[in-house]
């Protein structure tokens, strides 16, 4: 069968990729055509891509506006190319301002649409839930609180564990031992807290200097900035040059966290990876001082971390302010750090995180339930 998958972000890429190779186990015949990254480009080849996230990811008002034409443009392209390939499933990846209206469009011609990776509805812009409920023929989840989120909306959602396990246990595996680690990375024998700012410029600008600051005040600890690759170093650099105990590392965000006593997170994802992995953490994100007047207008939750919206309590602190100082979050990382008030309980909370997210192969369950539908 033919399957034409859109993912406009990294993490959309890794999923995109890891599910590419469960499809092709479960139907020897696959032949797919993408918009993703480099994960996916190892499964279909990079002449199966039709643009990289790179070219779209425009995150923002100012950037959506000012890129306005080249994201219509891609879009018809997109069309154009999915027309061209006539797929069995169209399967969209999160990525939702720009995929839902690839799921209206895909809607009006009849071709099958399965959405994986459900926006984060429950969050933020609700609304989007009837264009998910009207254009989608399977939403499929990674989070276990969502089945009772979306059938309360009228939508049976399909929940097969969180890929992100898949992807721990994969470079688990291959981890280099603390003293490699030290050594090939010019670090030294002091307890390292990992510092992970985000994956996006405007992140990075906004809650890298409070983490280098509360470093300054901690000589015993060195401090690991992880950084993404897509991302200049002089970005980083900006924040990080000249400080004695804060190191750069680029794309070693889990043999970092692996070896860290404490992180310093900023919400997304890497909440998430990081208590699965096993690591006590502080969330950190700087907010506009606008955020706080219409927080209870927008955001539908009382949290912001992945932690603490699946376990439906606090269990990492959240420091989401307009400005913090530097005492507050230099008590709250020791509270984690090793021999802390919080680490123990922390610890015992990643636990049952663990559990609810479900065993490894989540990515091969998704796989096979979407091509076994499309075999019935």
């Amino acid at each position: 069968m033919r399957y034409y998958i859109i993912s406009g972000e990294p993490s959309g890429d890794l999923h995109g990729g890891k599910l590419m190779r469960g499809i092709a186990k479960e139907d020897c015949e696959a032949q797919f055509r993408f918009c993703g990254g480099d994960a996916m480009a190892a499964v279909a080849g990079v002449d199966a891509m039709l643009y990289h996230y790179k070219q779209m990811s425009f995150f923002g008002l100012v950037q959506v506006v000012r890129n306005l034409r080249i994201i219509m443009q891609q879009m018809d392209n997109v069309k154009r190319d999915i027309e061209a390939f006539e797929p069995d499933v169209v399967i969209l990846i999160d990525y939702p301002a720009f995929n839902l209206r690839i799921a209206k469009w895909a809607k009006s011609k009849g071709i099958k649409l399965y959405y994986y990776i459900a926006p984060k509805v429950w969050a933020w812009k609700e609304r989007r839930v009837k264009r998910l409920r009207k254009y989608v023929d399977r939403l499929y989840t990674i989070f276990p609180f969502e089945t009772e989120y979306f059938r309360s909306k009228g939508i049976e959602p399909i929940f097969c564990g969180n890929p992100l396990v898949d992807d721990i246990a994969e470079r688990r595996a291959t981890l280099p031992e603390r003293e490699s680690f030290i050594c090939d990375n010019s670090l030294d024998e002091r307890p390292i807290v990992a510092l992970l700012a985000g994956s996006r410029i405007s992140e990075i600008r906004a809650n890298l200097p409070d983490m280098v600051a509360v470093a300054r005040t901690m000589p015993e600890y060195q401090f690991v900035v992880t950084a993404v690759g897509w991302i200049d170093r002089a970005i980083y650099e900006e924040y990080v040059a000249g400080v004695e105990n804060v190191r750069y590392l680029c794309d070693r965000t889990q043999q970092t966290l692996a070896h860290s006593e404490a992180a310093v997170v900023t919400s997304g994802t890497a909440t998430l990876e990081t208590a699965l992995m096993g690591i006590p953490e502080v969330v950190l994100y700087h907010v506009p001082w606008l955020y706080e007047k219409l927080k209870p207008y927008f955001l539908r939750i009382p949290y912001i971390s992945l932690v603490n919206i699946n376990l439906c309590r606090e269990c990492v602190k959240e420091l989401v302010r307009v400005s913090l100082p530097t005492e507050e979050l230099r008590s709250e990382l020791r509270a984690v750090l090793r021999g802390g008030t919080e680490r123990e309980r922390m610890l015992g909370d990643f636990e049952e995180l663990r559990r609810m997210m479900g065993s490894e192969g989540a990515s091969e369950r998704f796989a096979k339930d979407m091509v076994n539908s499309l075999k019935g």
